[in-house]
């Protein structure tokens, strides 16, 4: 239930090269607004059918909420996407071998601390029950006729697990608390298969998918004009692209705050949709930990039994070095975040000090905290839907007219909230659009 972790912090983006400009103005058969990954993966499709097309992205750099920065801990450190969601199925996976990065797969079990101890096998076999009989009760409510929060759908005796269960599934696992999530959006969502971790980075990976790509960076899009009878006005900072198809990728969140226009405006159906797809929050806090102080393996994850919703959960050692994410989400998270890096940071060395005693201060070093929802080109973490809204997915996978198309993780309704899944919508609106031109 790791697979889901998509976070930004803006201080620590480094100026990134451009991977090759293109005019941003002119005509092309497809304009792609957005070079994360649904963009990039749209790109690469468009290019093996021979199509022209442009692709415009807002940012400094490619890979949208996937971004690996080696330079605030010497080493790789996912401010992305970090968890690779069933590898075995994951298109990105299939590729991971031809582009030379090295995926390998997460430890399989997990680790539970109990006050300053760990669990014994047998409260760890409590605690593993608990989640599966969990996960069964809201997968079975995503079947009824009626929506209702995960939280309703929750087994009644949980006990001194409801917390942790609670923080397990919602904030860690979809970046919300259980009360604001969905059950048929829950139980849509693909969980097959163990995880993996790209020991460059994931964020690595998704740079070096877009190699060769004409990427036009520091480029937002400010508006789309689809009012004629035929193609596609794209109004960019630097000029205006003429388009017979749009594939829009930006975040709800972005396209919520009306930071790209639309002439005409967008549908009401559409409007409401994204408004029903908001995005969660979810944010890493990096501490250096000298010398394993932890005694830690590499790449084990650490719960507490909490007692509130001030928890978190701990990676530790990622791929056999000394970076350690405190992870944090849902509601708490999000007015952690508020509170600033300091703040958060802070909260993170006292969690660890609770749960492993104050000479755990000693041993760190370098700290960093993400900021995904204060990110200007994404605005929180991913989209998980609220009780009632998980229709709003399909109605985005809907054509506009037949000229623009939405992709993303939102746009997904079995991999939401995994690069996987903002992959795999780029390929499916990019095929669209194939069609479409070849069509006439």
């Amino acid at each position: 239930m790791n697979r889901r972790s998509f976070f930004v912090g803006s201080a620590a983006f480094a100026a990134w090269p451009a991977l090759g400009a293109v005019p941003a103005s002119g005509a092309v058969d497809v304009a792609i607004v957005g070079a994360g990954a649904a963009g990039i993966a749209a790109a690469r499709r468009l290019a093996a059918a021979g199509k022209r097309y442009a692709l415009v992205e807002a940012f400094h750099r490619v890979g949208g909420r996937c971004i690996t920065n080696t330079g605030l801990f010497g080493v790789p450190y996912d401010l992305g996407a970090h968890w690779i969601h069933a590898p075995k199925y994951n298109p990105l996976t299939q590729i991971a071998n031809s582009i030379g990065v090295d995926v390998y797969p997460a430890p399989p079990d997990e680790r539970l601390r109990i006050g300053r101890r760990y669990a014994r096998r047998g409260e760890m076999e409590d605690f593993l029950a608990a989640q599966k009989r969990s996960n069964r009760a809201i997968n079975e409510a995503g079947l009824r006729s009626t929506d209702v929060s995960c939280a309703e759908a929750l087994p009644k005796d949980l006990g001194d697990l409801q917390a942790t269960i609670e923080f397990v599934l919602g904030p860690f696992g979809c970046a919300k608390d259980l009360s604001d999530l969905s059950a048929f959006d829950f139980a849509r969502s693909d969980e097959q298969g163990h995880d993996a971790f790209c020991r460059q980075g994931f964020g690595a990976m998704i740079e070096k998918l877009a190699e060769g790509l004409p990427v036009q960076l520091s480029t937002p899009v400010t508006q789309i004009d689809f009012s004629g009878r035929a193609g596609v006005q794209v109004q960019t900072a630097k000029g205006t692209l003429s388009a017979q198809a749009v594939i829009v990728t930006p975040s709800p969140g972005v396209l919520a705050a009306g930071k790209l226009k639309f002439k005409p405006a967008l549908p009401a159906r559409h409007r409401d949709a994204i408004a029903k797809l908001q995005l969660g929050s979810y944010d890493h806090i990096a501490l250096e930990l000298a010398d394993n102080p932890l005694g830690l393996q590499s790449d084990d994850l650490v719960y507490e039994i909490a007692t509130s919703d001030r928890t978190a959960a701990l990676l530790a050692n990622i791929s056999g070095t000394s970076l350690c994410y405190i992870d944090v989400g849902g509601r708490f998270g999000r007015a952690l975040a508020a509170e600033g890096e300091t703040a958060m940071i802070d909260f993170a060395i006292n969690w660890l000090v609770d749960l492993y005693g104050t000479s755990i201060k000693a041993a760190i070093k370098r700290r960093h905290a993400t900021q995904w929802n204060r990110a200007t080109w994404v605005l929180g973490a991913f989209a998980s839907a609220a009780p009632g809204n998980q229709p709003a997915r399909r109605v985005l996978m809907e054509s506009l007219n037949n000229r623009i198309w939405f992709a993303g993780e939102a746009v997904n309704e079995n991999w939401w909230g995994t690069v996987g899944g903002a992959w795999e919508s780029g390929e499916r609106a990019a095929d669209a659009v194939i069609k479409r031109l070849e069509q006439g």
